[in-house]
């Protein structure tokens, strides 16, 4: 029968109590983790257990180890660098520490800890290098599974050679193939995923969560691919006006995919894609927008992580009704216009979206807007003339949709 802790009706199971501890401990933000590993190394406790303990390097000749922790300053979320190394992909760790594992003469450890005297923050020193050991493993496992699965991708940066993949699956995946002393199931990488960002081979920096689509955003992609490619069949001849959502369903058809119109039509909607009529005009939004950045979390780690202190122009977007500033009823009014809230531009686009992010830019209808509608924001970078930029836009947001977004209380 396994221990509990607690007094009456209070007492929990010590297993369960260890699964929590170790949830919490996964769910650390990056920055939090290094702190919580240079704080025990630097710890009185963890000099005196060197003599049965040794620092050493998860086993995979696929991870090339980073440079040293002190000549290393880089944005918190970000874990390490998908890299080439001929024909396979490696991972390179932005921090040696987070690849480390540390090894322990157990023996030696059980003779002291049994030692009368022995303090408690010894014992507490212990478990947390345990849990850095479980995290550092799992995260291992986890890349290694996720260069595996994710090649084409992660060669190519082809949003359509992405796999489906739910966290489910690669808990199986995991469970078949890595030889973890832990089990990896969806719970767990969920935590360990969320926050976590990582660098392509060609750059871009991209939320872990990428790695993870639904098959829905992978139609997604799919349908934006064929917007898009529209435009040069226009031009060459080879199609004399663009695709309904009906002609969408039947080239996802020839591709395997089966989907309705309906459902296209929907996925066109949340892609913010006009329809065919509307894309016939080369003066339309969609048009307008090319070269924006692909929609990220109006959130403070986002902003932090993805957003340039740069001049730029930008859109955001929010699923919250907006009726103060809907015109009439809203009953006629595009999907694409009432999810388009705003479009702004400035000197510096990191402060400016924190500034509408707290709350602080003087338009309390937009502030609701990102606060109860899960806002999403994709901009552009502008080195000169950005206000003309977004005024030029503004106009084309206007002609496309017949009115302005409904956060703009005037015209640039």
């Amino acid at each position: 029968m396994s221990a509990a802790i607690g007094h009456g009706n209070n007492r929990i199971d010590a297993a369960l109590l260890g699964k929590i501890v170790f949830a919490r401990f996964l769910g650390l933000p990056l920055k939090v983790f290094d702190r919580v590993i240079t704080e025990v190394e630097s710890s009185p406790e963890f000099a005196a257990l060197r003599p049965w303990l040794r620092v050493g390097r998860l086993d995979g000749d696929w991870v090339v180890p980073g440079a040293a922790d002190a000549s290393q300053v880089m944005p918190s979320p970000i874990l390490g660098d998908v890299q080439r190394a001929g024909r396979r992909l490696v991972f390179r760790y932005h921090r040696d520490r987070f690849g480390c594992e540390y090894r322990f003469d157990e023996e030696g450890l059980r003779r002291q800890l049994s030692r009368p005297g022995f303090s408690g923050e010894f014992a507490a020193t212990l478990h947390r290098l345990r849990l850095i050991n479980s995290r550092n493993r799992l995260t291992h496992a986890l890349m290694r599974g996720l260069l595996d699965i994710q090649a084409a991708y992660l060669f190519s940066g082809e949003p359509l050679s992405l796999v489906p993949l739910p966290q489910s699956r690669m808990s199986r995946h995991l469970a078949d193939r890595a030889s973890l002393p832990l089990v990896a199931d969806a719970g767990r990488l969920s935590r360990l995923i969320r926050g976590l960002s990582f660098r392509m081979v060609d750059g871009a920096t991209l939320p872990l969560s990428a790695l993870f689509p639904s098959a829905r955003q992978l139609n997604c992609h799919r349908i934006d691919f064929l917007v898009k490619a529209e435009k040069t069949l226009i031009l060459e001849g080879r199609l004399a006006r663009p695709l309904s959502d009906g002609a969408l369903a039947t080239l996802l058809a020839g591709q395997g995919v089966s989907l309705s119109r309906r459902t296209v039509a929907a996925i066109r909607h949340q892609l913010a894609i006009p329809d065919w009529r509307r894309r016939g005009d080369r003066k339309d939004y969609l048009a307008a927008t090319e070269g924006f950045s692909p929609l990220l979390p109006m959130t403070a780690q986002a902003l932090s992580a993805f957003m340039p202190a740069h001049p730029g122009v930008y859109e955001i977007r929010s699923a919250a009704s907006v009726q103060d500033g809907d015109p009439g009823d809203g009953k006629s009014m595009s999907p694409e216009r009432a999810r388009i809230v705003y479009i702004g531009s400035t000197r510096d686009l990191r402060k400016r979206l924190g500034d509408h992010l707290r709350g602080n830019s003087d338009n309390p209808l937009l502030y609701r807007c990102i606060t109860e509608g899960s806002a999403r924001v994709r901009f552009r970078q502008v080195s000169d003339g950005w206000r003309w930029v977004e005024r030029e836009l503004y106009r084309v947001f206007c002609e496309t949709f017949g009115a302005p977004p409904l956060c703009n209380r005037m015209s640039p």
